[in-house]
């Protein structure tokens, strides 16, 4: 690995999140609850480590008829999403795929729920990418979005919340304006990510794209190529579906939607489009360095043939020679000449040093 990966490498560990709020000390509420907290104007109503239970925050909110409730869960059982669902009157349908996950991304409306699904990625750090190596790690985040409630559900070891909540606590007049900010700050993380990622790909794309074309290329790099070709298909089928549920976002006018958050989904749709296009590029490139791989791998194996047949014309000459001298006949020239033997050996050395001579001027050896 060159001086400038391992830069890079040690520059994403630097900046790498390391909050998440779903560990046991600060998950109070239970095993899949991460948080429960109360907003109104866009300030947290519960301290930090206090423990709400998800009823009595949205009685809070609608008794108060002020504010929201953001409730974070990952990985939740059916049983406890159930609960949650018949509390804020979730879909049926919607309940299902956020307890199963291994959706694509998408944004639906049900019974005056949004009900948005995104593909959550993580590059995986590595010396050397191998034939074997695990590039993208993939998850899921879903969010059930409603007048007075978000209820975000995480699936897959990463893409915590915690440090957007944060975040957004921090902001607290982007906040106030409700449940709507929430999803935005959500989906502009998720793309934020995807950014990190391709960058980090194009570490390894560099990589591999310096080895095929260096003088020390190995043949097996076509099991690199096409391990990070599997992997870049990977984060196309996390980036490429979220672009017409963004657009519909950013474009449609939503009941739930604050027009001005409508202005900020465009913003988040102009960064997935780059994500996109730097994805489709990656696997053009790919594709390009495949063949050139493949390319040099057929000339290679000219070469080789080139030698191997220029060394058996080499060799074909002292055969012949030595295969006529070989045969059983009594009237044979130069048979009981003294210098025969010696003449022979002259003449077979001779040939096989002119053809060697022209066989190398031609570049076949």
């Amino acid at each position: 690995m060159s001086v400038i990966q391992r830069l890079r490498t040690a520059v994403r560990r630097t900046y790498r999140r390391t909050v998440d709020l779903s560990h046991p000390a600060r998950s109070p509420l239970g095993s899949a609850v991460v948080n429960c907290v109360v907003y109104v104007d866009g300030v947290r109503r519960t301290a930090p480590g206090t423990a709400v239970g998800a009823e009595e925050a949205l009685r809070y909110v609608r008794r108060s008829g002020d504010g929201f409730v953001w409730i974070g869960l990952h990985e939740p059982a059916e049983k406890e999403l159930t609960v949650l669902a018949e509390l804020f009157g979730l879909h049926p349908l919607a309940v299902e795929d956020a307890v199963h996950a291994h959706q694509r991304p998408k944004v639906e409306e049900y019974d005056g729920v949004l009900f948005a699904v995104l593909k959550t990625v993580r590059y995986v750090e590595h010396e050397e990418l191998t034939a074997t190596s695990e590039v993208v790690d993939t998850g899921e985040l879903m969010a059930f979005v409603g007048p007075d409630f978000v209820v975000t559900i995480r699936h897959g070891g990463h893409g915590s919340l915690g440090p957007l909540r944060e975040a957004l606590e921090a902001v607290p007049e982007q906040l106030a304006k409700g449940p709507s900010a929430v999803l935005h700050a959500v989906a502009d993380h998720v793309v934020d990510d995807y950014l990190a990622v391709t960058d980090a790909v194009q570490t390894d794309l560099d990589a591999i794209e310096n080895a095929v074309f260096s003088d020390q290329a190995d043949r097996g790099d076509a099991g690199r190529i096409y391990q990070l070709k599997r992997e870049l298909l990977e984060l196309r089928r996390a980036v490429t579906p979220l672009s017409r549920p963004l657009t519909e976002l950013a474009t449609r006018p939503m009941p739930l939607v604050d027009p001005e958050i409508r202005a900020y989904f465009r913003d988040v749709t102009d960064h997935l489009s780059r994500v996109t296009e730097q994805v489709a590029s990656y696997d053009t490139l790919l594709d390009s360095v495949l063949q050139a791989h493949l390319a040099q791998v057929t000339v290679a194996q000219n070469e080789d043939m080139r030698k191997i047949t220029a060394w058996a014309a080499i060799v074909a000459v002292p055969t012949m020679v030595c295969g006529v001298y070989g045969m059983n006949f009594e009237h044979m020239p130069e048979l009981r000449w003294t210098y025969g033997y010696p003449v022979v050996l002259g003449v077979i050395a001779v040939a096989c040093y002119v053809i060697h001579r022209g066989f190398r001027r031609n570049g076949w050896l």
